[in-house]
């Protein structure tokens, strides 16, 4: 097939890259294709499996007209800023127009060392990229926006970690790669005309209509700041723990960006980490909001020389974007809460206490967050032991669920914004582990359930439970790199 991909970024923001090529893959083998996904894109499956196709897929045979390159961005990790990141093992190959009309990067994840490498092999490992295949199409299906994989190919060649690996690219595509580290990378050369340009480029990608309103760049921070709060808002409701928050890891699109140490929480306890890399709990589920604002702040500080020419007025202007967080945040996470409880009309004066109690009784008890919500639908059609089964606190819980039975819940409603099946901790090391010898048949039973999540199907029981204690106690993600 024909294939042309854009160089939009490249030739609007050439001073954001470098232009370079992929390493060579000995022996590539496709182990997973995104079929769905091909087809938005208008690309022929069947292309992709053949030697040209396998060959867009891990950045060796690409199109005459397409420039790939790494992205330059700087990047707050763990709090400490960096002004030098960029892609040290991945490669923006283009953009393409998918079969609605929108633009979408085509970006590898493995390709090899780049200038930005510093000190890194550039390569990845089979089992980290077949995480973010399983991930984000697990975020997919439950509606949460994200950067989505088109595709995993095994390169042949070794990837030395702690032990040696077999190597692998990861294909994925995204609305565009624009990160907040983008911006700061930009401010940070004192190029002002280069930060405009950025600032315009993620305008017209990406919030469209602050270019007709009266401070274009003020409602660029609103429109960014709106989309994470509701992204992080999502990830609150399903249990995800992205793991790694840093500014470079925050698109300006609000799509999940970079799955590394991400996780499901399983047992409700807000302090829950599963990060290797995150020692202090910086990135815990409970603080993902509040580290999205102060990512947003960090955003905001990029732009103060586009809001207005006098710094106190720019500071002024940006506080008081930045304080609208709080508002949208908390608007989103509380019209999901009551939709997961069956319970949208309920009034705020009930509806504020209700949540509450109940996530202090999910935490005291170590309910697991997914399950319970599905059992609390058995409980409002009738049948309410399943769900009482899961606290200590029985009376205290007898006397909330009688409250919220009072509120006449759906739960018909609720299963159908309630999942069965998300990524179990286990179940994705299992597949993983599995893939890595060889074996795909786990991967592929995974990837059946996460893709169709609120659909209950008998014989995927397992897919619906949560790991044994001691795994959960232990367990560890880790970036891959």
């Amino acid at each position: 097939m024909t294939l042309s991909l854009q160089g939009r970024f490249v030739r609007e923001l050439p001073e954001l890259t470098v232009q370079w090529k992929a390493e060579e893959a000995p022996e590539p083998r496709l182990l997973t294709l995104n079929e769905p996904l091909a087809a938005e894109l208008g690309l022929d499956p069947e292309w992709l499996r053949s030697r040209d196709g396998l060959g867009l897929l891990v950045g060796t045979m690409v199109p005459a007209d397409a420039t790939p390159v790494a992205q330059a961005y700087a990047g707050h990790q763990f709090g400490g800023f960096q002004p030098r990141l960029g892609d040290g093992r991945a490669l923006l190959l283009g953009e393409l127009t998918d079969t609605s009309g929108q633009l979408r990067d085509l970006h590898l994840k493995g390709s090899g060392r780049t200038p930005f490498a510093r000190g890194g092999d550039g390569l990845a490992a089979v089992g980290p990229m077949l995480r973010e295949f399983i991930i984000s199409e697990a975020m997919h299906a439950l509606g949460i926006p994200t950067t989505r994989a088109l595709a995993v190919v095994a390169t042949g060649r070794t990837v030395y970690r702690e032990t040696a690996l077999p190597g692998a690219v990861l294909a994925r595509v995204a609305s565009s790669h624009l990160r907040v580290g983008t911006f700061q990378y930009a401010a940070s050369t004192g190029d002002a005309p280069l930060l405009r340009r950025l600032a315009d480029h993620a305008i017209a990608r990406h919030h469209p209509q602050a270019a007709d309103a009266e401070h274009p760049y003020l409602a660029l921070l609103e429109a960014v700041s709106a989309v994470q709060a509701r992204l992080v808002a999502r990830w609150m409701l399903v249990g995800f723990i992205h793991g790694v928050m840093n500014t470079d890891n925050m698109t300006i699109s609000g799509e999940t960006i970079d799955y590394g140490p991400c996780a499901f929480m399983e047992a409700f306890d807000p302090a829950t980490v599963f990060s290797s890399i995150d020692s202090w709990g910086r990135y815990a589920y409970g603080n993902q909001p509040s580290i999205a604002l102060w990512n947003l702040a960090r955003f905001a500080e990029t732009l103060l020389s586009l809001l207005a020419p006098d710094a106190d007025e720019a500071i002024a202007l940006a506080e008081a974007s930045l304080g609208k967080f709080k508002e949208t945040y908390e608007a989103a996470w509380t019209e999901g809460m009551l939709a997961k409880l069956g319970v949208p009309g309920a009034p705020p004066e009930v509806s504020a206490a209700l949540i509450q109690e109940l996530l202090t009784q999910l935490q005291q008890s170590g309910v697991d967050h997914t399950s319970f919500y599905r059992r609390l639908a058995t409980a409002a059609r009738g049948d309410s032991e399943p769900v009482r089964g899961e606290f200590i606190d029985l009376a205290g819980f007898d006397a909330w669920l009688d409250r919220w039975r009072a509120l006449g819940p759906d739960p018909d409603a609720m299963d159908r914004v309630n999942p069965v099946y998300v990524p179990r901790n286990h179940l994705v090391e299992e597949a993983l582990t599995a893939a890595t010898g060889g074996d795909l048949a786990p991967l592929g039973l995974l990837l059946d359930a996460v893709r169709s999540p609120f659909d209950e199907r008998p014989h995927l029981q397992r897919y619906a439970e949560p790991g044994e204690k001691e795994f959960s106690a232990s367990f560890q993600t880790f970036c891959g790199t």
